[in-house]
Formats: C-alpha cells, sequence, structure tokens
C-alpha cells in the first residue's frame, strides 16, 4: 500500500488523534461506515478488517456516513 497514492482528505474534527493543520486527515487509512452502523464495537483505527473488506452498505446522501477512524487525541 506505500506505493500507492492517497486523497487528501479534510476533516474539521481538530480532537482527533489524526487530525492536521489545515484540516487535513494525517491517517493512513480511512474507514467510512453508514450512521446506522456508527456504534459498532470496531477499535477505531480501521480495527476489524476482515468486515471492511467483505462488508458493503448503500447511503442515499453522504451526511449518512460517518468516520471511524476516529481515535482522540491523547
Amino acid at each position: 500500500m506505500a506505493n500507492e497514492a492517497k486523497p487528501l482528505v479534510k476533516c474539521s474534527v481538530s480532537n482527533c488523534h489524526y487530525w492536521g493543520e489545515q484540516n487535513v486527515c494525517k491517517a493512513e487509512m480511512i474507514m467510512i461506515e453508514i450512521d446506522r452502523h456508527a456504534h459498532m464495537k470496531l477499535n477505531e483505527e480501521y480495527g476489524a478488517e476482515a468486515y471492511t473488506n467483505d462488508h458493503q452498505d448503500v447511503a442515499d446522501k453522504s451526511s449518512e456516513t460517518c468516520c471511524l477512524t476516529f481515535k482522540p487525541r491523547a
């Protein structure tokens, strides 16, 4: 994965461990899920890769999604 280009991800959640200057996300991988799964326990940091590789859902609009990569700043 080191050779793959990473998209620029902007995020306004400044208390996240991965938040960087100018609202740029510094995470190596981003996990986005639909809101109805928002409370699943995936140990943030994209902890359930088997789940993320096989699991698929559909969202009708972006407001139905959330970022599961969030990790509070220590």
